[in-house]
């Protein structure tokens, strides 16, 4: 087996990439990692340098790490400015520093992908070690896992990491055949609260539509992108993406892509940009030109619940942060990154920070799953 670096994943072998990653996550497939860099939003001129380490037996690629040389902390979503700002106050540079991520997205998903069927438990073995090495090579001062599954965290945990424990919000299909059986699970008050949010909409002539695949064509991505726009404006944020990126996802990976949009008097005034997995559902974008009562809990969450339902997807995503999705139906559940950092003092001193933090999550997780909004069993 030899080690790779690529700095531009469209000169891999789409075939032989995609089938390490599978079809439960679409954020992983050369598809999407491509468009990012295609489109420029990540590579030169970006604080997202890629450096993905490839495995390969003879020409076969049998085990891959989607990997960034990394020049800040920007859209990754697992937050270390404070770590950073340590690093500074004592005259050391924390960038660069080696992130393997999905830029821009907080979904949890592999980071070792390894080919069916060979030994996986050695292939992931020996990209860590190859991940690790890489680090050292490059004299950065850490490497970090953003979003690792459970069981990558507990294998990197027992290569030299630290574990880090965070947490979203997911919604959970048990088998609903309708949204109101759905809201049949909830507590009256709950219930009640939901079922006013989606009448809101209804009562202000709002239509809402769910387009899918090539029927988004360029009118639509270039619509959508102004909602994008306008929603991240609004917070005096930079968008992390440009429309040439939703062009590419859109004619490169179309079956993996749902919009949902909110129309008034013939107009499009909000949307929501959803991405398909095999069983899950994942929100990521969001925008609106106009204000509705309740529009982003019905064109976000309401409807693509809806969406999962009808198509028998098992969960839903809806991204990071926002405890206001609690009441709604989505339920607290644990996410994980790990960390490797090469000066001896501050990997003791944040592993001491991890193991107090996590405390205070798991003590905080508990007290959401007490004010959920399902009926309490006997």
């Amino acid at each position: 087996m030899q080690v790779e670096l690529a700095e531009n994943l469209a000169a891999v072998d789409a075939d032989q990439w995609n089938r390490l990653v599978g079809e439960q996550n679409p954020f992983l497939r050369h598809e999407f990692l491509v468009a990012l860099e295609r489109s420029g939003c990540v590579g030169d001129g970006t604080a997202w340098r890629p450096h993905h380490l490839l495995l390969k037996d003879n020409d076969m690629l049998i085990g891959a790490i989607p990997l960034y040389l990394k020049y800040d902390s920007y859209g990754e979503y697992v937050f270390d400015w404070a770590w950073a700002n340590a690093y500074q106050q004592n005259g050391l540079s924390y960038y660069p520093k080696l992130v393997v991520a999905v830029p821009f997205t907080p979904v949890t998903g592999p980071r070792l992908l390894a080919l069916p069927g060979g030994d996986q438990d050695q292939i992931r073995d020996r990209l860590i070690w190859a991940a690790l090495a890489l680090a050292r090579s490059l004299n950065v001062s850490s490497l970090h896992w953003l979003f690792t599954p459970s069981t990558e965290t507990d294998r990197l945990v027992a290569n030299q990491h630290l574990r880090r424990t965070g947490y979203q919000f997911h919604w959970a299909n048990d088998g609903y055949t309708s949204f109101d059986e759905f809201l049949k699970t909830f507590s009256s008050a709950k219930r009640k609260k939901v079922k006013r949010e989606r009448r809101h909409v209804a009562e202000a002539g709002i239509e809402m539509v769910a387009v899918e695949g090539h029927a988004i064509d360029d009118e639509l991505w270039q619509q959508f992108y102004a909602f994008y726009c306008s929603t991240i404006e609004c917070r005096g944020a930079i968008p992390y993406l440009n429309l040439d990126f939703f062009r590419e996802i859109g004619r490169t990976m179309p079956e993996n892509i749902v919009m949902v949009l909110a129309r008034k008097d013939g107009r499009y005034v909000a949307g929501a940009l959803n991405l398909k997995g095999s069983d899950t559902l994942f929100g990521r974008y969001w925008g609106s030109l106009e204000e509705y009562n309740s529009l982003h809990f019905e064109t976000c969450y309401y409807r693509a619940i809806d969406y999962c339902i009808e198509k028998g997807l098992q969960r839903f995503e809806a991204g990071a942060q926002g405890e206001h999705k609690l009441s709604r139906g989505f339920l607290p559940t644990s996410t994980y990154s790990a960390h490797w950092l090469k000066h001896p003092e501050f990997y003791r001193a944040i592993s001491d920070f991890l193991e107090r933090e996590q405390h205070g999550v798991e003590d905080y997780v508990d007290l959401l799953e007490r004010h959920s909004p399902y009926k309490k069993t006997p």
